[in-house]
């Protein structure tokens, strides 16, 4: 049987952080370096943040665009990513409205909508209920803009999302990510735009989301990363974990893994129930000629059409023919006909002028799930507990899934780093 220090779960951002970190962190402290396996199921690293060249077309499984606020961070990522075409970039995104291209948020930006629906909005946002306490995110979204904003956009945008009621999630399920503003800003705004928000600008390399993946690999020992091996249980008692190649036992176990699989494997008793997400099929394009300029990103609310945002990557990185992602999001049961999703997908496309006599020279389609969790008052109170008893275990799950959360990529490596801190040898 192996002994090692640390087995990783997951050769993500996250996963890939830790192991980087936890061996810097060492050899800073004058430590012996510890020993560190990262398992990854696929056959190759990434997670979620994979990349596909296909026909000359780049994309990745998403849109996975990086929001740095720790400038050393991006520093040390683009260190590692020699002869890459990293650029820095000030977003550009809308909303599609009636025909109407809306700046972003489209909270504060009302008064770029039809005369009526702007009157109907300003006067719903001065009037709206107050007093009470939100006892749920539909309930926060009225008392903080009124029912005029949130039929035209915020309800129907995040029911296309979420693919579940929004009554059921918390009223901080977004966290620090949701656009707010308050009335005088938003009439502010009317004569000074001024429509920053967390990921005003972003970072992205030419060679996609993948890049950023392989400047961490390149801190790594060629042996740190298993791939196509699978954690099939684990013994938290006596810290063993079989896969589907050997046992290993291990000091601490760090784990992307979706948090209610790793509650599961531990055995610890929940109720599954209070952990539900959504899923979401991606449909990447590659077209004969460009299209819309001056947009990297647009969000449709339109329940009529069955995407709920579209991406270009090449305004992004000035390309010559369109390449886009399309996002379509859908309760985790629910059986998707990708050849028929991908039809209406180009139809919708055509119909809100994307498409013009395009051609489609190429595509790749990929499901995630889980996408996007939904975040319930009853979610929060037990990963709080059952964390506890993961990490009293030796068990600690990171990054979205592992901590069943909404954050950013930057925030996976700032969570990891700071655990490397915790548990790296002194």
């Amino acid at each position: 049987m192996e002994r090692i220090d640390f087995l990783v779960v997951g050769a993500g951002i996250s996963g890939l952080s830790f192991a980087t970190h936890v061996r810097h962190l060492a050899q800073q402290r004058g430590a012996s370096a510890p020993s560190v396996i990262v398992l990854e199921q696929d056959e190759e690293p990434g997670g979620y943040c994979k990349t596909i060249e296909q026909d000359g077309f780049v994309w990745d499984y998403s849109g996975h665009f990086f929001h740095f606020k720790h400038p050393e961070i991006e520093q040390w990522l683009r260190d590692r990513m020699p002869g890459q075409d990293v650029r820095t970039v000030e977003k550009k995104t809308f909303i599609r409205y009636a025909g109407r291209d809306i700046d972003f948020p489209f909270q504060k930006n009302i008064h770029q909508l039809p005369q009526d629906d702007f009157i109907d909005c300003l006067y719903e946002l001065f009037f709206r209920p107050e007093g009470q306490a939100p006892d749920s995110f539909k309930d926060m979204l009225v008392q903080k803009f009124g029912r005029g904003i949130c039929e035209r956009f915020l309800f129907p945008y995040n029911e296309k999302l979420y693919a579940t009621d929004l009554d059921a999630l918390d009223q901080h399920a977004m966290g620090r990510f949701f656009p707010f503003a308050e009335p005088l800003d938003i009439v502010r705004n009317m004569k000074r735009p001024d429509n920053a928000s967390y990921n005003q600008t972003f970072t992205y390399p030419a060679g996609g989301a993948i890049q950023y993946v392989h400047a961490f690999l390149r801190e790594l020992d060629d042996d740190t990363v298993s791939l196509g091996e699978r954690l099939l249980s684990v013994d938290a008692d006596r810290k063993i974990a079989t896969t589907t190649k050997r046992e290993i036992e291990y000091r601490a176990l760090i784990t992307s893994a979706p948090f209610p699989q790793v509650v599961r494997g531990a055995g610890l008793a929940h109720d599954p129930a209070d952990f539900s997400s959504n899923k979401v099929l991606v449909f990447n394009l590659g077209f004969d000629k460009k299209g819309p300029a001056g947009v990297h990103w647009m969000y449709f609310p339109d329940r009529n059409r069955r995407f709920y945002r579209v991406g270009w990557y090449d305004n992004i990185m000035g390309t010559d023919r369109m390449s886009l992602y399309v996002e379509i999001g859908a309760r985790t049961d629910e059986e998707l006909d990708v050849d028929l999703e991908r039809a209406r997908v180009l139809i919708d496309l055509e119909a809100e002028g994307i498409v013009d006599g395009h051609e489609l020279l190429s595509h790749h389609t990929v499901t995630l799930d889980p996408a996007y969790v939904h975040i319930t008052a009853r979610s929060i109170a037990e990963v709080k507990r059952l964390k506890s008893a993961l990490e009293a275990a030796g068990i600690y799950p990171v990054g979205r899934y592992g901590g069943w959360t909404y954050c950013a990529i930057e925030d996976n490596i700032v969570e990891t780093r700071a655990l490397a801190e915790r548990l790296a040898p002194a």
